[in-house]
């Protein structure tokens, strides 16, 4: 089976398909939109101050995982 060749003029080039061809006020309103649907059927989830800020000390402990052994 043959596949056909590109056209020419599409060649190198991508075409902005699904959120990437909205406009960030469309893209802003769909997601807030799932937000509120995930948060209403009760599988959305929103962090305490006391999740967020051990978030953050994971993620800022990983982040500075291997930089003691690169001063060294």
């Amino acid at each position: 089976m043959k596949v056909a060749p590109r056209p020419a003029a599409r060649v190198g080039t991508k075409s902005r398909r699904g959120f990437a061809a909205m406009s960030p006020e469309t893209q802003r309103r769909i997601a807030s939109e799932g937000g509120k649907a995930s948060h209403a059927s009760g599988r959305g989830h929103r962090f305490s101050a006391d999740e967020a800020r051990d978030a953050g000390r994971k993620g800022g402990l990983v982040s500075r995982r291997g930089k003691k052994e690169v001063e060294k």
